[in-house]
């Protein structure tokens, strides 16, 4: 598996951004269909499939990370992080996300679309 980061430079708050990316509800407006939460484990339904992810880190405004739990003992994870820069006030929103060497680019795509459908539901 490959690590890969991708940045996204969005014109909105943290107080605005951080709840779309960790509740259900937030979630079900851009990445899935819907999303229910059992304790730490937030399970994403499409269009008849399902898959769920384990919270392994949390910190309010800043940062949340999840395992899916088919990857249950390997040292991979999604990752959410928002950093706001003192100065210009910019938000830009980290994605940290693994896969396969020959997956990458389509990996890497499908985030981009889901950073759209985020950006036109937020309407910015």
């Amino acid at each position: 598996m490959v690590k890969f980061e991708l940045e996204y430079i969005l014109n909105t708050t943290v107080k605005v951004l951080y709840p779309r990316l960790s509740t259900p509800s937030g979630l079900a407006d851009w990445f899935a269909d819907n999303v229910d939460l059992n304790g730490d484990v937030f399970t994403f339904h499409w269009e008849g499939s399902e898959q769920s992810a384990k919270v392994l880190f949390k910190r309010r405004d800043k940062a949340i990370r999840f395992r899916w739990l088919e990857d249950e003992g390997q040292d991979v994870y999604f990752e959410f992080k928002i950093r706001l820069d003192e100065l210009t006030n910019e938000v830009a929103l980290i994605i940290t996300d693994f896969a396969e060497e020959d997956e990458v680019e389509d990996a890497k795509e499908l985030w981009n679309e889901q950073i759209d459908r985020f950006c036109h539901n937020l309407g910015i």
